[in-house]
């Protein structure tokens, strides 16, 4: 699972850092969410994919990698 971002559209609620303090992080100039690890570990992708949703403006996109060939 790779983890992509709209920094244009947070808010700065910190939702993903409660729920996922591995992969995100605030600014400290605005509050808005900073990718910390764009790759996620196998073992954290529920907590990735929770931050995901739980985002009110959902501005954290999820994607899975591209099979190899």
């Amino acid at each position: 699972m790779r983890i992509e971002v709209m920094p244009e559209r947070c808010i700065g609620s910190g939702n993903c850092v409660d729920v996922a303090p591995r992969y995100f992080d605030q600014s400290d100039a605005d509050g808005v969410v900073e990718v910390l690890a764009g790759d996620v570990a196998a073992e954290d992708e529920e907590a990735v994919a929770e931050a995901a949703d739980i985002c009110p403006v959902a501005a954290i996109l999820l994607s899975l990698p591209s099979p190899a060939r």
